[in-house]
């Protein structure tokens, strides 16, 4: 088993590895896939100051990309109160923790590639679609939510066109 550093540098860094992603992304690229907000969220021994600085760390060693038209991008949340340590637990006890949530330009290849063919392919067997009309949804609804996922879909799709085209404008100048 692998020590893990336990400093603040060291726990953000692992938290933003895409091996430790609730959703596996298994071409994840820091530089290419930009975020458009993230929050960082620690518990325990973590001074403002620290924090901060690990933030700015990341910025500037390329851990972590922006889109164009999001400045900041970060929101730091502090819970000065250690992680909750519970009986018969499995998990370690620790003086930290942190959570990331992060919006990324990667997730539209989830949409793609997994969420919108797999429904694609149940819808088209009508695989459990009687449980959802007979509890009151009606067909259309199905469409309907099938066209809000490629609205989705394009949505993250022009973010990142969009970013491409203002990399061209900046390169031609």
């Amino acid at each position: 088993m692998e020590t893990q550093r336990c400093d603040i540098q060291g726990i953000t860094e692992t938290c933003f590895a895409a091996q430790n992603f609730f959703t596996k992304i298994a071409d994840f690229d820091a530089e290419e896939d930009k975020y458009m907000a993230i929050s960082v969220n620690y518990r325990g021994d973590v001074k403002a100051k620290e924090a901060n600085a690990t933030v700015q760390w990341l910025k500037t060693n390329k851990k972590v990309t922006f889109v164009e038209w999001c400045p900041t991008g970060f929101k730091v949340g502090l819970n000065d109160e250690p992680p909750a340590v519970l009986e018969d637990d499995d998990v370690a006890a620790s003086k930290r923790n942190i959570v990331m949530i992060g919006n990324n330009t990667a997730i539209s290849r989830v949409f793609s590639e997994r969420i919108s063919k797999k429904y694609d392919l149940m819808y088209s067997q009508r695989a459990f679609v009687h449980w959802y009309v007979g509890e009151g949804m009606e067909e259309g609804e199905f469409a309907e939510a099938r066209e809000d996922l490629g609205f989705l879909e394009k949505d993250y799709l022009d973010v990142l066109s969009e970013q491409a085209t203002d990399e061209a404008d900046d390169e031609s100048d």
